[in-house]
């Protein structure tokens, strides 16, 4: 698709191209989904310098979703940029995607650790005409240091407390993919179902495979449990895709499975953990809540916007 510019004021230009001609920290708005037709960046310029960015993929019935199949994807801040700046560059997404002829435009914007201007945001996409949709709390361990203090600290009761049990954790790249029907076949087993795209995380990590790291519990050598690590961003690791099986139930294999992920972090110098969110349809997971609270310093929102056009 070829680059469009559009002169908004005299300082702001709104570009937008296609998302595949431009790198991004956030890789997931790099990537396509089959389901759409196009995915777009939508870049708010000043003298030819990025001031904020969003991609959306957009649908053959009109719609325009930021980020389909992703954990989300939104309005990424640059510094310097004022809440008149931010709040031109709404409108003027809002005005183009309607020119476009798009119906409905769908925002998950992702929760503070990874926007600082989150609250900002939010309140300007309300301003702005969008609707709340969905939210959902995310908990998260903020902090490098306080990451490998952590790790320093509980290494050694968790090697004391597996020292006699033939429990083993570890993390490596990934090689194959039989893990994912392993993780699928344990989460059916205890009545859940798990809504992953396998071939669309297998094309993730062959194309990204510096960002995927899978972690594996073992007991007496056998493997027991599974998760994966993802550096959605350079500084940031996400808590994805975790189970154990329940034919070999042991006592703290989600402690071990969590403690191999911070010990990630700490080896991949980030900055956050980002655990994820605790949902149950539509009620709190309290007790999935419970068990990453003794994980996390902190908690914060995601919300998805709606706005009809």
């Amino acid at each position: 698709m070829e680059s469009f510019k559009k002169e908004i004021s005299e300082s702001h230009v709104l570009r937008v191209i296609s998302a595949l001609k431009e790198g991004k920290d956030y890789f997931l708005s790099n990537f396509p989904v089959e389901a759409y037709q196009d995915q777009l960046d939508f870049i708010w310029e000043k003298k030819q310098k990025t001031k904020a960015i969003i991609t959306f993929a957009i649908s053959s019935r009109g719609e325009a979703i930021s980020l389909p199949q992703s954990p989300f994807g939104g309005l990424w801040i640059y510094d310097g940029l004022s809440s008149a700046s931010m709040e031109a560059f709404i409108r003027a997404i809002v005005d183009e995607l309607n020119h476009r002829g798009i119906n409905s435009i769908t925002i998950t914007q992702p929760p503070k650790p990874y926007e600082e201007q989150f609250d900002l945001v939010n309140y300007l996409l309300f301003k702005s005409g969008f609707e709340q949709e969905k939210i959902v709390s995310h908990h998260f361990f903020m902090g490098k240091k306080k990451i490998k203090k952590l790790v320093q600290k509980e290494s050694a009761k968790l090697q004391k407390k597996n020292k006699n049990s033939g429990l083993k954790s570890s993390y490596s790249s990934i090689s194959n993919f039989g893990f994912l029907k392993e993780i699928r076949s344990w989460n059916a087993l205890k009545g859940y179902e798990v809504a992953i795209d396998e071939n669309r995380i297998v094309q993730q990590v062959s194309e990204y495979p510096d960002r995927y790291f899978l972690i594996t519990v073992s007991k007496d050598s056998v493997v027991i449990g599974y998760s994966l690590g993802v550096k959605l961003t350079c500084d940031s690791l996400y808590y994805f895709l975790s189970a154990i099986n329940p034919k070999t139930p042991v006592k703290n294999g989600g402690e071990l499975i969590l403690s191999e992920l911070f010990q990630l972090a700490v080896d991949q110098k980030v900055n956050f953990i980002d655990l994820g969110s605790s949902d149950l349809d539509e009620r709190a997971n309290h007790s999935l809540m419970f068990f990453k609270s003794r994980f996390s310093n902190d908690i914060c929102n995601k919300i998805t916007w709606v706005k009809k056009l």
